[in-house]
C-alpha cells in the first residue's frame, strides 16, 4: 500500500496536476512494482503566503510525501527517489532544489482497507521489493 501527498503553490501546481500525477505514478510502478491501476494521489494546494519554503526554493517548490507499508529495501526506496528527481523535475519545469521527497513507512497492521488490516489482506503486488 502506498499513498502520495503532493504539496505546492496552487497557481503553479493546479495546471500540471495530471502530468505530475502521471510522472509520479510511472516512478511508483517502476520502482515499487505497483500495478498500473493502483494510484492514490492527493494534491494539497496552498496559497503562496501560506507555504514557507527554504531560501533555495522558488514559488514552484513541491513536496512529495509517500505513506507506505514497511517492507521495501533501501535500494528500492532510493530508486524511487532518483526516478522522481529524473522525471518529475522536467514535467514540473523545476530544478532539483524545488523538489523535496519524504517516504514515511508504517507496519502493515497499521493500515486498514477493504475491511481488513494490511497484514490480513492478500495484495496483488509485492511489498517486499
Amino acid at each position: 500500500m502506498s499513498q502520495v501527498k503532493i504539496y505546492g503553490v496552487r497557481e503553479h501546481l493546479l495546471p500540471i496536476r495530471k502530468l505530475l500525477s502521471d510522472a509520479i505514478h510511472a516512478c511508483v510502478v517502476e520502482a515499487l512494482q505497483f500495478p498500473e491501476n493502483k494510484r492514490a494521489h492527493r494534491f494539497f494546494y496552498l496559497d503562496n503566503e501560506d507555504f514557507f519554503r527554504p531560501a533555495t526554493a522558488s514559488e514552484r517548490y513541491i513536496i512529495l510525501e509517500f505513506l507506505m507499508m514497511e517492507g521495501r529495501t533501501v535500494d528500492t526506496k532510493k530508486k524511487l527517489i532518483h526516478l522522481l528527481y529524473e522525471r518529475v523535475c522536467p514535467v514540473a519545469h523545476i530544478p532539483v532544489t524545488d523538489l523535496e521527497i519524504c517516504i514515511l513507512e508504517s507496519p502493515a497492521y497499521n493500515w486498514g482497507f477493504r475491511g481488513m488490516t494490511g497484514d490480513e489482506i492478500t495484495l496483488n503486488y509485492k511489498v517486499n521489493v
